[in-house]
């Protein structure tokens, strides 16, 4: 159990790492795990551009952090951490009370 517990932490490591990468612009080593690479390959196909991807790429780094203190082995991608934040705001919206303030304020009757 202990050898898994010392391969999360260097998972975390590791990510933690890449991640602050991205963030700052640049990358100075030239190797990867393999696993590093999927989530770059998936990164750039999640085309960024158009968000704030300085705060996504922060929230999608604490959501890892959770999800491997939490017994993951290896990361979720990016892609999958936006559905799940996709599949959540429907699931709210649905709710009772989870519609914009707009739509609840209606006359009665109405």
């Amino acid at each position: 159990m202990k050898d898994l517990d010392t391969d999360r932490e260097a998972v975390l490591a590791r990510f933690n790492r890449l991640i602050q990468e991205l963030l700052r612009g640049e990358t100075k080593r030239h190797s990867f795990r393999p696993w590093e690479i999927e989530l770059l390959l998936d990164i750039e196909e999640c085309d960024l551009r158009n968000v704030n991807r300085r705060e996504l790429l922060r929230r999608y780094q604490r959501a890892v952090q959770k999800q491997l203190e939490a017994g993951a082995t290896r990361p979720m991608k990016l892609s999958e951490y936006l559905a799940q934040r996709r599949r959540g705001s429907r699931r709210r919206s649905a709710e009772p009370g989870g519609l914009p303030a707009a739509a609840n304020d209606e006359a009665p009757g109405a």
